[in-house]
């Protein structure tokens, strides 16, 4: 058992250290393994003498609990990958994940927000003009504006900015780096984020952009508040979450006409194939269109 704990230490600093994956998958993977392990050991069995049945048997389990397929597809991957690692390792002869079928799933369209409507809301005189008021339409702004993901934005510091330039450069995935340029509306309300900022006797000096009222880094909570509270104003879906805004970047972008590459770029997706989900919310639009403006339809 205590080979096992070392190895299982091994694959998390290669998945950390070479791999690059963020914090948040690592403790993902971590669950699920802890979780395949727990049933393992309620067969008598663990991580090196499992083979394909106990796997597909521990699947049916998650399935009668009514998980969602895509989180046992996800739970799927991580024992893939960490077989892969211990076949590298000497450990295991075969991947017993190699015979395993997963669920199928649905595709899910992408949620999103109308421009229309997200336009409406900035235009708008609701944020307040003091240091939060200023700092929570930033972050919608910003999310709206450049598609970025939470923790992108969380991490996003000062030295990031190139307001010149009208760019911001971004910390992604796997700590790839892109560059994503800024509308003319961004870098004002930047300039007079920063302004508010700097006139705030702060307690808590961040080299970060978002910052809370103590001058500390932004945390995930947070922007979460600011985004339901001023999403709840303009919608009645049930999503309300930061990633819904960087949908409605992609979405908007798409109706507007611009290149899926372009876009794959912008959202520093790895694979043209996360991207075309958008153009299914751009079809389903002309369908709408189609229907309301063809005599025929």
């Amino acid at each position: 058992m205590q080979i096992v704990f070392m190895f299982l230490a091994h694959f998390f600093k290669y998945l950390t250290y070479e791999k690059r994956y963020s914090k948040h998958t690592i403790i993902a993977y971590q669950h699920d393994i802890a979780q395949f392990q727990q049933y393992l050991a309620s067969q008598e069995l663990e991580i090196l003498s499992a083979n394909h049945q106990s796997i597909r048997s521990w699947m049916v389990s998650l399935m009668d609990q009514q998980l969602d397929p895509r989180s046992i597809n996800r739970k799927v991957s991580t024992l893939r990958s960490l077989y892969k690692f211990l076949i590298k390792e000497g450990m295991v002869q075969e991947n017993p994940v190699l015979k395993i079928q997963t669920p199928k799933t649905a595709k899910k369209l992408p949620n999103f927000i109308p421009e229309e409507k997200l336009s409406n809301l900035l235009d708008q005189d609701v944020f307040g003009h003091d240091f939060a008021g200023i700092r929570d339409k930033l972050v919608i702004e910003l999310l709206f504006g450049t598609g970025i993901r939470l923790s992108e934005l969380i991490g996003l510091k000062l030295k990031d900015l190139y307001l010149l330039e009208k760019t911001i450069k971004v910390l992604g995935k796997r700590n790839k780096e892109r560059i994503i340029p800024l509308n003319q509306t961004l870098i004002s309300l930047i300039d007079a984020y920063l302004v508010e900022k700097n006139a705030q006797s702060l307690s808590n000096i961040s080299a970060h952009l978002i910052v809370t009222h103590t001058g500390a880094q932004a945390y995930p909570k947070l922007i979460y508040r600011i985004v339901q509270k001023y999403l709840t104003m303009i919608s009645t879906q049930d999503k309300k979450s930061p990633h819904v805004l960087r949908h409605s970047f992609a979405t908007s972008l798409l109706n507007n006409g611009a290149d899926i590459n372009a876009i794959k770029d912008l959202l520093g997706h790895a694979n043209l194939s996360a991207t075309q989900v958008y153009t299914h919310n751009s079809i389903e639009r002309l369908k709408s269109i189609y229907k309301q403006a063809h005599p025929k339809a």
